[in-house]
């Protein structure tokens, strides 16, 4: 079995025991989160995915999203009050957002979060705890902007 028949095989088993059909409008979505990590948004996805399926359309790119995530094969990320962005990292991980060019980071946990403890309402039962880092990532631009504050 090749890389891409098996890729399409694990892609396929996901969506459909979440009661999705492999199709390749959502193929070629999720290409474009694995192939390239950079937290892109829904319009990123839309411009990436034109240059293998030139046919597809914004409404598509946003139902193969919502798909891919109610599948658990991507996450919805949202910063702020900015575009949603999406992570195909489905490992625990945590994300550094840069304030200066908005960029978004995946980085890795030594150890897996933990629920902290909070005074929660009565019957409310999280599962998921999201942790985030803002600051100046690396970028030469970034550590100049950071300079002049």
């Amino acid at each position: 079995m090749t890389e891409k028949s098996r890729f399409d095989a694990e892609l396929n088993e996901k969506l459909a025991t979440s009661g999705f059909r492999f199709t390749a409008q959502r193929r070629n979505v999720y290409n474009v989160l694995v192939n390239k990590r950079d937290h892109p948004t829904a319009e990123e996805v839309f411009i990436r995915s034109k240059a293998d399926m030139p046919d597809i359309s914004m409404a598509t790119v946003y139902n193969c999203l919502d798909a891919l995530v109610k599948c658990g094969l991507a996450k919805q990320v949202n910063h702020d009050s900015t575009a949603k962005r999406f992570c195909s990292n489905m490992q625990e991980h945590c994300h550094y957002y840069c304030t200066d060019c908005n960029r978004v980071f995946d980085i890795d946990l030594k150890e897996s979060p933990r629920m902290p403890e909070a005074d929660l309402p009565e019957n409310f039962k999280p599962d998921q705890i999201d942790v985030a880092m803002r600051g100046r990532c690396p970028d030469p631009a970034c550590a100049t902007a950071g300079a002049k504050d």
